[in-house]
């Protein structure tokens, strides 16, 4: 099967912003790769490590491959729901309240450290992401288009950090972990290579109407039923496994199948490969699988998929 010519463009894409968030990020490819593919399948992306390790700076390329509208919250224990979405402000010349739009009315939101803030504030955050619409003073309201939130969390053993609930996690397409830098990227930070600098020469590679056609066309990507019958044992063997307490759910399935078509699509393809699956198990299925001894499930997914054969 020939891959169409419409693929070309996002393999360029593809190419262009990897290109620039490794120029500016020293993160590995199995880390970038999820944060593209969620991109282009219109999900949310969660960022995972210790503070100071770039989790900011890669969200910040991220936006600038993007020549869309980005905003950046700061997400603390005293921040409210109106300070993500707006607020109403009274008018004395126009004698009538006036709706003031939030940061979350963007096509690229950075929500910063999001465990440090209240449940309330966070199911706002949450809902906003469901739906890609808030509701305010009896309102509907659409928010960016396309919109992604890509939202960074502290380990939960820092001060001032809140469990993050499973239903919330779910919400997010993938979860991507970053950690310390290799040791020749890390020399160049000592010896002077400034990131903001690189970063400031970094120009859109796609517009908001190019992103939302790759989004649509992620969604006629093919899943042939033999990659159907692995992705279904590879879940099913989550559910059924001594050592999970809850295993992938049909959403959590169709989220990585999501992921895998705009993987597919970002290789030149109409069609899914057991290959797109194997790459993004772990950033689509770690993050909503929960092991009894409360352990990581990165691990585990890891060595599910070497060890459940794939089909011919």
């Amino acid at each position: 099967m020939t891959a169409p010519t419409r693929s070309l463009d996002a393999i360029a894409v593809r190419t262009a912003i990897e290109h620039n968030l490794r120029n500016v990020v020293s993160v590995p490819k199995d880390a970038i790769e999820p944060l593209v593919c969620a991109l282009v399948a219109g999900g949310h992306v969660l960022l995972e490590g210790i503070p100071g390790i770039g989790k900011t700076l890669l969200a910040r390329t991220l936006a600038q491959c993007i020549d869309g509208e980005f905003r950046r919250i700061q997400f603390t224990n005293d921040l409210m729901p109106s300070d993500v979405v707006g607020t109403a402000i009274w008018r004395p010349d126009a004698g009538k309240f006036t709706f003031v739009r939030g940061p979350l009315f963007a096509n690229l939101v950075l929500a910063d450290e999001i465990n440090r803030t209240s449940p309330r504030t966070l199911s706002c955050l949450l809902e906003a992401m469901e739906n890609g619409r808030v509701s305010v003073e009896g309102r509907t309201l659409d928010l960016g288009h396309p919109f992604t939130v890509l939202a960074t969390r502290n380990p939960i053993e820092f001060h001032g950090t809140y469990p993050v609930p499973e239903a919330a996690l779910d919400r997010f397409l993938v979860r991507v972990e970053l950690g310390y830098p290799e040791a020749s990227n890390e020399l160049e930070l000592y010896t002077g290579s400034d990131p903001e600098r690189r970063l400031a020469s970094v120009r859109p590679v796609v517009t908001r109407d190019e992103l939302v056609a790759l989004q649509a066309e992620c969604a006629t990507v093919a899943v042939r039923q033999p990659v159907a019958e692995y992705a279904y044992r590879l879940v099913q063997a989550t559910r059924s496994h001594a050592s999970v307490q809850l295993g992938a759910s049909p959403r959590a399935a169709l989220a990585w199948l999501k992921v895998a078509r705009a993987r597919a699509l970002l290789d030149g393809r109409d069609f899914v490969l057991p290959d797109d699956l194997k790459a993004m198990a772990v950033p689509a299925l770690a993050h909503r699988i929960f092991l009894r001894e409360g352990a990581d499930a990165a691990p585990f997914v890891a060595e599910l998929v070497r060890t459940i054969p794939v089909p011919l």
